[in-house]
């Protein structure tokens, strides 16, 4: 098994990485597997956070498997992008927060997997790079597009031009770690944190997601205009008015969309 899908709580689901043998470098199967398990979490109601993680302590994700395409001719070469494209897709396009927990090597499209996530999570002993100009490749899942909206272009072309790593402390100071974390306890952090994460309203999580990343390349008029129809559909729902209450009456909320996605 390369992908396990695990459930550590009710609405915190998690996507595991385990093929050892490579260091978890992705292959067609690879790709297959984790769209797939981003397609079955997407219908998933339940769920309100996603972790994305590895098994393995020396690696997150090496990349692409180098091994698989040698000697591999254009035309299936197009094919198995076609298989990256969509699994990426997927997993982009996912409604939920996802956290990816980095532990050891992210690299390629191990790397872009990790930015396909709205937190990154670093152990001290992570690592980040992106190695494909010098294989004759460039990036291609995200990486000259994803990184560049999340750290600016000149912080990203110094690590697409040059294909360097960077440690998980200097990740954190450019600015696409959000959490740095003591060797091997990245999991148990995004853990930690999908669980808080996981208490707060179902529908709003999804429509904070929802505009956050829609507003992102707009202009701000259009931006504000994206924001309230997201406020519009969790202002007038059950879920908003069970928070009120639940506040008023200091308790935890139970959430009315958890409730109706059962039935």
């Amino acid at each position: 098994m390369t992908i396990e899908l695990g459930r550590p709580s009710a609405h915190v689901a998690e996507v595991i990485m385990n093929r050892p043998e490579a260091l978890n470098a992705l292959s067609t199967d690879q790709l297959r597997r984790l769209g797939d398990a981003a397609t079955q979490l997407a219908t998933d109601d339940q769920v309100s956070v996603v972790i994305i993680s590895s098994a393995l302590e020396r690696a997150f994700c090496v990349g692409a498997d180098l091994k698989e395409r040698r000697g591999v001719a254009n035309d299936d070469l197009r094919r198995q992008r076609r298989v990256f494209q969509e699994a990426f897709e997927v997993l982009r396009a996912l409604p939920v927060p996802m956290i990816a927990a980095v532990d050891g090597f992210a690299l390629g499209g191990g790397f872009e997997l990790a930015l396909c996530c709205d937190l990154i999570i670093a152990s001290a002993t992570a690592s980040f790079g992106l190695p494909e100009v010098g294989l004759g490749l460039i990036p291609g899942e995200g990486g000259t597009q994803v990184l560049p909206r999340r750290i600016g272009v000149n912080k990203s072309a110094d690590l697409l031009l040059t294909g360097r790593r960077v440690s998980a402390e200097e990740a954190l100071s450019m600015g696409f770690v959000d959490r740095l974390e003591p060797d091997g306890t990245a999991r148990a952090a995004a853990l930690e944190l999908a669980e808080e994460i996981a208490t707060n309203s179902p529908i709003s999580l999804r429509a904070a997601k929802r505009a956050l990343k829609e507003g992102a390349d707009v202009d701000l008029t259009t931006g504000l205009e994206i924001e309230n129809r997201a406020w519009e559909e969790v202002a007038f729902s059950a879920d908003r008015l069970e928070g009120i209450e639940a506040f008023n009456l200091r308790r935890a909320p139970q959430w009315p969309s958890w409730q109706e996605s059962r039935r």
